[in-house]
């Protein structure tokens, strides 16, 4: 076995924070500090964007109380960026992985950062130069290829879970129709998420939509109309990527990213439209909101999943793990190896081109026959990763006999 690679390390923050991304690095730096391979431990400020300006934080100079501190606080602490490094910026981050004997370099994000990840790996292999290039996963979409699921998920889950919990109980108190938008451009793994706190067959949300299934604006009005009618009330989770037969989006804005995402809901623009064709179709008197859940769970606090954190903090651990003791780069992935009261992973390593620019969308068996709702598969597949969640009372409801005619 060839010596162990000798050098500095650089861990950076990408894409869209998280509320246990900073788990993920603190996981990092601790386990680190372990390996004598691994010299200086350097946080790379906004992500790509610090190491082409050098401007990095040594985070061996971190004591262990700010570090914890920092890792129970969401939103990513060294900065994030969303940015796709052109090969002239690539050939700068090797002059200055070069100059600063950088030898080891985490990447934390989606599957984005994944395939930023990937090209400084294979930069790296063309210009050989000795160095270990790992992706740690992180996204709240959920939408990573190889792993079960990715941290961060399961806390925005909780997040989505609690908060229709409690539009729930508000729309009982006033009733109508009640529409909330979820993020989620390919993937409706956030907005099915909305079912989880549903324990009687009255409870909403009703009606759930994600973009794995074309969305129909008739067979919405008239799904809506039916629970209505029924229920007297109605709750929608809606993912803001749902898009027409044709697989053109509902509603799209025209600002993309350097990966070349485009905007979607962030405007509440989607709810709205919605709304007003509730409203056209069932009638201008009927009481018809909306909310747009927006970044709201990506850096809620006091809510954080338990499993969500821990297993947060072990892959940043396990990245460490994996690039002393590999022979490769890649990218960590967990494999679920028990359920229900039995629930577990074990971590693994994938090659980062099996993760990079790639998405995965909930599965056939996760979405019922109709399109409009969630299976008790997804339920059994997301409650473990969100953790237990608010079980609310309700009244007996015991009438008393009138005794005036009506």
């Amino acid at each position: 076995m060839a010596d162990a690679l000798k050098g500095n390390m650089v861990v950076g923050q990408s894409g869209g924070p998280t509320c246990v991304i900073n788990q993920s690095l603190v996981g990092l730096v601790t386990e680190a500090m372990k390996h004598s391979e691994i010299g200086g431990i350097y946080g790379a400020a906004f992500g790509v964007k610090g190491i082409l300006a050098e401007d990095f934080i040594d985070l061996r100079k971190e004591s262990r109380e700010a570090l914890e501190a920092v890792a129970r606080t969401p939103c990513a602490a060294l900065g994030s960026v969303r940015k796709k490094p052109t090969p002239d910026e690539c050939a700068r981050i090797f002059d200055v992985f070069r100059a600063h004997d950088v030898r080891y370099y985490f990447y934390i994000g989606g599957n984005d950062s994944a395939e930023t990840a990937f090209i400084v790996n294979d930069i790296a292999r063309q210009a050989n130069y000795d160095i270990k290039v790992f992706h740690v996963p992180k996204t709240i979409d959920n939408d990573l290829l190889v792993t079960d699921h990715c941290p961060g998920y399961g806390t925005a889950a909780r997040f989505v879970a609690l908060a229709l919990l409690g539009d729930d109980r508000d729309n009982r108190s006033l009733p109508g129709v009640k529409i909330d938008v979820v993020m989620g451009r390919h993937a409706g793994f956030l907005t099915a998420a909305a079912a989880l706190g549903r324990t009687k067959d009255d409870d909403g949300p009703h009606l759930v939509y994600v973009p794995e299934r074309p969305f129909s604006e008739a067979q919405f009005v008239r799904d809506v109309d039916e629970v209505n009618k029924r229920l007297g009330r109605c709750i929608v989770a809606v993912s803001e990527g749902i898009s027409d037969a044709s697989g053109k989006p509902i509603l799209e804005t025209k600002e993309k990213d350097s990966h070349g995402n485009v905007q979607l809901s962030g405007t509440g623009a989607l709810g709205d439209y919605l709304s007003d064709i509730v409203k056209k179709n069932l009638g201008e008197k009927l009481r018809v909101r909306s909310d747009t859940f927006g970044y709201l769970q990506r850096s809620f606090p006091t809510i954080v999943s338990e499993v969500d954190a821990a297993e947060a903090r072990r892959v940043g651990e396990e990245a460490v793990r994996f690039a002393v003791g590999a022979d490769r780069s890649g990218s960590v992935a967990m494999r679920r190896v028990g359920h229900g009261r039995n629930y577990r992973v074990e971590t693994f390593l994938t090659p980062l081109d099996s993760v990079a620019k790639k998405t995965k969308s909930l599965d056939a068996a996760f979405i019922a026959p109709a399109g409009n709702d969630v299976t008790r598969a997804f339920v059994e597949y997301a409650a473990p990763l969100a953790g237990p969640l608010f079980e609310p009372g309700r009244l007996a409801g015991a009438r008393v006999p009138k005794r005036l005619a009506t």
